[in-house]
């Protein structure tokens, strides 16, 4: 499904391009980000090499393991279908912790683990688990206590005061992150949506 959306985004921009007499300048981009692509990729690999890393150091120090006990009775909420002692769970709470501190480069090696990690306990390969849906709602939601990547560039930038946004960024985005909880657990209980869970849970 996700190849015919893109291939429906690359077609419709390529028949506006002509259109509007923009196809030059259409090319001209599509150049640019290529390199832009390249060069994010590159970078990435470093980060997450240095965050996987860290979580391995983690989970064999106990951290993790100690990290998801405590947080056992809200990631059993939120992620039912999950055993406890999965290496899901000690991966989502990596990502949710350097979301939280606004560690957003370190999130994403995390966020791609915990989902690769989930995929294992899915049965049905093409279709986003529940935990799955709700993983990325929470990420996408972004609980963050600290924006710590965002308070370094308005420091950069030269603002007079950086942390000025720490409060009503706490406010947005503890709003936001309820928000998008409810709607993944609401959306989840119709059965339009709800494929995968019986199946999961009669597994484990």
């Amino acid at each position: 499904m996700i190849n015919i959306i893109w291939l429906g985004f690359i077609v419709i921009g390529i028949i506006a391009a002509l259109a509007t007499g923009n196809a030059q300048a259409v090319t001209d981009a599509a150049l640019d980000y290529a390199d832009v692509a390249v060069e994010l990729s590159i970078g990435l690999v470093g980060v997450m090499a240095l965050w996987l890393g860290l979580m391995r150091i983690a989970e064999e120090s106990g951290m993790v393991k100690a990290l998801g006990n405590a947080l056992k009775p809200i990631m059993k909420f939120l992620f039912p279908e999950v055993p406890e002692d999965h290496p899901a769970m000690g991966a989502i709470v990596m990502n949710m912790a350097a979301n939280i501190f606004g560690l957003g480069n370190a999130a994403t090696p995390l966020g791609i683990k915990a989902m690769k990690e989930l995929q294992e306990l899915n049965e049905e390969k093409d279709t986003a688990t529940n935990s799955m849906c709700t993983f990325l709602a929470i990420n996408t939601s972004s609980v963050t206590l600290i924006a710590s990547s965002v308070v370094a560039y308005r420091a950069a930038a030269g603002s007079a005061n950086p942390a000025e946004i720490i409060g009503p960024t706490i406010i947005a985005t503890v709003a936001s992150t309820i928000a998008a909880i409810i709607a993944v657990k609401l959306l989840q209980r119709l059965p339009v949506f709800n494929k995968t869970e019986k199946k999961m849970v009669e597994k484990n």
